[in-house]
């Protein structure tokens, strides 16, 4: 019996090593998958978490401004239009790649409730005029929404206020 194990030749593979590559091959072909395709359209989460982290930085320069109305610089006025969120300067900039205060984008639809086109802050940071009872504001992209609330205080967060 001995000289059966020593004489015998081994061609090919067992049945587990065969597994064990189709199961790294498989899992190495999903994970190329899907970034080889992608997001196909730009998230509304995403526009969120920059929308948000804009409108801070607009708040903010208006706290740090220390000038008597903010509506004198466009600069330290938040502009919400269909297409982009930022400074009125930003946003009425002809090449807008060169600043952190806008976000534009053509993917995504920008609503707010009540209807305001500008917020204009206080030196506290808090939103003025017509926004001053709070801002809700609503990103619509191919599959999904998202919600920013400016409240009454100023705080910037995440979902309706």
């Amino acid at each position: 019996m001995n000289g059966y194990f020593r004489n015998r030749q081994t061609t090919g593979f067992t049945l587990v090593e065969l597994i064990v590559v189709i199961l790294l091959v498989s899992i190495v072909s999903v994970y190329a998958a899907s970034r080889y395709f992608g997001v196909t359209h730009f998230s509304a989460y995403a526009a969120q978490e920059q929308a948000i982290s804009i409108i801070r930085q607009v708040q903010v320069n208006r706290m740090q401004s220390n000038v008597g109305s903010s509506s004198s610089n466009d600069n330290f006025v938040l502009a919400i239009q269909s297409n982009c969120i930022g400074s009125v300067a930003g946003c009425s900039a002809s090449d807008i790649s060169s600043r952190s205060d806008v976000l534009s984008f053509s993917s995504v639809s920008i609503s707010t409730s009540p209807t305001v086109s500008q917020v204009t802050f206080d030196l506290l940071g808090n939103p003025e005029s017509d926004a001053s009872a709070g801002v809700d504001i609503s990103f619509s992209a191919d599959n999904s929404t998202a919600d920013i609330c400016i409240n009454s205080q100023g705080f910037v967060s995440r979902g309706n206020c």
